[in-house]
Protein backbone atom coordinates (compact mmCIF):
# COMPACT_ATOMS: atom_id res chain seq x y z
CA UNK A 1 0.00 0.00 0.00
CA UNK A 2 2.84 2.40 0.83
CA UNK A 3 4.34 1.92 -2.64
CA UNK A 4 1.00 2.96 -4.20
CA UNK A 5 1.06 6.16 -2.15
CA UNK A 6 4.60 6.96 -3.26
CA UNK A 7 3.71 6.18 -6.87
CA UNK A 8 0.72 8.53 -6.68
CA UNK A 9 2.86 11.25 -5.12
CA UNK A 10 5.47 10.78 -7.84
CA UNK A 11 2.80 11.06 -10.56
CA UNK A 12 1.38 14.22 -8.92
CA UNK A 13 4.84 15.81 -8.81
CA UNK A 14 5.47 14.91 -12.44
CA UNK A 15 2.14 16.45 -13.46
CA UNK A 16 2.87 19.64 -11.54
CA UNK A 17 6.34 19.93 -13.02
CA UNK A 18 4.86 19.50 -16.47
CA UNK A 19 2.53 22.44 -15.78
CA UNK A 20 5.36 24.83 -14.84
CA UNK A 21 6.20 25.84 -18.43
CA UNK A 22 2.53 26.58 -19.08
CA UNK A 23 2.37 28.75 -15.98
CA UNK A 24 5.54 30.58 -17.01
CA UNK A 25 4.15 31.55 -20.41
CA UNK A 26 3.32 35.19 -20.78
CA UNK A 27 -0.28 36.09 -21.26
CA UNK A 28 -1.78 38.12 -24.03
CA UNK A 29 -0.38 40.04 -26.95
CA UNK A 30 1.11 43.40 -25.95
CA UNK A 31 0.67 44.84 -29.47
CA UNK A 32 -3.02 43.97 -29.47
CA UNK A 33 -3.27 45.38 -25.94
CA UNK A 34 -1.86 48.70 -27.13
CA UNK A 35 -4.57 48.80 -29.82
CA UNK A 36 -7.30 48.17 -27.23
CA UNK A 37 -5.77 50.80 -24.93
CA UNK A 38 -5.56 53.30 -27.80
CA UNK A 39 -9.22 52.87 -28.65
CA UNK A 40 -10.63 52.72 -25.10
CA UNK A 41 -8.17 54.22 -22.62
CA UNK A 42 -6.20 56.97 -24.35
CA UNK A 43 -8.97 59.55 -23.92
CA UNK A 44 -8.06 59.73 -20.20
CA UNK A 45 -4.76 57.85 -19.68
CA UNK A 46 -1.35 58.39 -21.22
CA UNK A 47 -0.85 54.93 -22.60
CA UNK A 48 2.58 55.20 -24.23
CA UNK A 49 4.52 54.65 -21.00
CA UNK A 50 6.12 58.10 -21.06
CA UNK A 51 4.20 59.37 -18.01
CA UNK A 52 5.58 57.70 -14.91
CA UNK A 53 4.25 60.16 -12.33
CA UNK A 54 2.19 58.10 -9.86
CA UNK A 55 0.48 61.28 -8.59
CA UNK A 56 -1.15 62.02 -11.94
CA UNK A 57 -4.89 61.29 -11.99
CA UNK A 58 -5.66 59.17 -13.82
CA UNK A 59 -2.21 57.61 -13.88
CA UNK A 60 -0.38 56.93 -17.11
CA UNK A 61 0.16 53.30 -18.01
CA UNK A 62 3.91 53.68 -17.35
CA UNK A 63 3.20 54.67 -13.74
CA UNK A 64 0.72 51.80 -13.41
CA UNK A 65 3.30 49.35 -14.75
CA UNK A 66 5.95 50.61 -12.32
CA UNK A 67 3.84 50.09 -9.18
CA UNK A 68 5.71 47.62 -7.00
CA UNK A 69 2.52 45.73 -6.20
CA UNK A 70 1.48 45.40 -9.84
CA UNK A 71 0.97 41.84 -11.05
CA UNK A 72 -1.03 40.12 -13.73
CA UNK A 73 -3.60 39.19 -11.10
CA UNK A 74 -3.90 42.69 -9.62
CA UNK A 75 -4.40 44.18 -13.09
CA UNK A 76 -7.02 41.55 -13.93
CA UNK A 77 -8.96 42.31 -10.75
CA UNK A 78 -8.71 46.05 -11.38
CA UNK A 79 -9.91 45.77 -14.96
CA UNK A 80 -12.93 43.72 -13.85
CA UNK A 81 -13.95 46.05 -10.99
CA UNK A 82 -15.78 49.38 -11.44
CA UNK A 83 -13.76 52.43 -10.33
CA UNK A 84 -15.10 55.94 -9.79
CA UNK A 85 -15.45 57.83 -13.06
CA UNK A 86 -13.75 55.13 -15.11
CA UNK A 87 -16.02 53.77 -17.87
CA UNK A 88 -17.23 50.22 -17.32
CA UNK A 89 -15.89 48.48 -20.41
CA UNK A 90 -16.75 44.83 -20.90
CA UNK A 91 -13.46 43.47 -22.21
CA UNK A 92 -13.27 39.94 -23.52
CA UNK A 93 -10.83 37.57 -21.82
CA UNK A 94 -8.41 37.99 -24.75
CA UNK A 95 -8.68 41.80 -24.62
CA UNK A 96 -8.07 41.74 -20.87
CA UNK A 97 -5.02 39.49 -21.35
CA UNK A 98 -3.73 41.76 -24.12
CA UNK A 99 -4.13 44.98 -22.10
CA UNK A 100 -2.40 43.34 -19.13
CA UNK A 101 0.45 42.18 -21.37
CA UNK A 102 0.77 45.70 -22.77
CA UNK A 103 0.82 47.41 -19.37
CA UNK A 104 3.38 44.95 -17.98
CA UNK A 105 5.53 45.45 -21.11
CA UNK A 106 5.91 49.10 -20.09
CA UNK A 107 7.74 48.34 -16.84
CA UNK A 108 10.93 50.33 -16.43
CA UNK A 109 13.78 47.90 -16.90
Amino acid sequence: MASHGRWGLLMLCAALLGAVPALAQSIGDARAGREVATSLCSQCHQIDGASRDPRRVPPGFGAVADMASQTELSLRVFLQTPHGNMPRYQLTRDETDDVIAYILSLRAR
